[in-house]
């Protein structure tokens, strides 16, 4: 009957020993603002080809290399992300709810934006340009666009910019994605596509479009990418040093030219820390 007793108190102590040792491997992600956690939730596009896209393969792009690079500096291997798509009218909402510890998804810095969210950064300076055939000479600034077919994709401000400030007799059409975009402009159903030269780099950077395309250079707009994190975390501070490294290594230049060379794209040099180009 002793003998009993005992078996059954060592097994209370065994299974709560076990609960324990369980509670203590939880293999969720680090919820606080450093490193070294077992998986840090990144937000990336997942349909932007050079700068975040998700392939059979993985995911590939300029804004994925930085990612990795940042989480890498902040403790977290390739294997120890859990990527997730942030889409343009989501990224605010993904970080107030701590779904992802921050997001590097051609994510501009602005005033409306700071207010709900911090950024660190900026860590790419783009601008508002045009894509046009590679033997068309005919567009060399943005009046040139005037009586022109300018694509955009369907609730893209980018065309409508262009058309009340720029070139009030541009011919806007909407298109459903850049990739359609793009091959209407393949076909000369439209004369332009118009968005962030750096997502234009990236498109004409695919293996079907390489040589068939360039960039106008126009240079209408400021672009500046930021990383956008949680209003008040303290990863602010340690991605702007993290960035800082990737650009004084050598990193960030390479990465450039990996997912945009063959669009010769004509990218700015690497902004420093704080300064946003108005």
């Amino acid at each position: 009957m002793k003998l009993r007793k005992v078996t059954a108190v060592s097994a209370v102590v065994l299974a709560l020993a076990v609960s324990a040792t369980a509670c203590g491997s939880d293999d969720k992600k680090d919820e606080g603002s450093s490193g070294g956690g077992k998986k840090i939730a990144i937000g990336i596009k997942y349909d932007q080809p050079g700068l975040g896209q998700k392939t059979p393969q993985g995911y590939s792009g300029f804004d994925v290399d930085v990612a990795k690079y940042v989480a890498k500096k902040l403790g977290y291997n390739e294997n120890q992300i859990e990527w997730k798509e942030s889409k343009s009218a989501d990224r605010e909402t993904m970080l107030q709810r701590g779904d992802v510890q921050f997001i590097a998804a051609t994510y501009s810095i602005t005033p409306k934006r700071e207010k709900k969210v911090d950024f660190a950064g900026p860590y790419l300076l783009a601008h508002q340009d045009v894509l046009v055939r590679a033997d068309d000479s005919s567009i060399k600034s943005p009046a040139d666009l005037n009586s022109k077919k300018l694509c955009s994709v369907t609730g893209s401000t980018s065309a409508q910019n262009i058309k009340d400030s720029l070139a009030p007799k541009a011919n806007l059409l909407n298109y459903p994605t850049y990739s359609a975009c793009l091959t209407g402009l393949q076909n000369k159903a439209i004369d332009a596509l118009t968005t962030d030269d750096s997502i234009l780099a990236g498109y004409a950077s695919q293996d079907q479009f390489k040589g068939k395309f360039k960039l106008g250079g126009l240079r209408m707009t400021n672009e500046n990418y930021g990383i956008g994190v949680k209003k008040g975390s303290d990863l602010k501070a340690k991605i702007n040093k993290a960035l800082e490294d990737m650009v004084s290594d050598g990193s960030w230049e390479k990465a450039v030219k990996a997912n945009f060379g063959p669009a010769n794209y004509q990218y700015e040099k690497a902004p420093k820390i704080g300064d946003i180009k108005s």
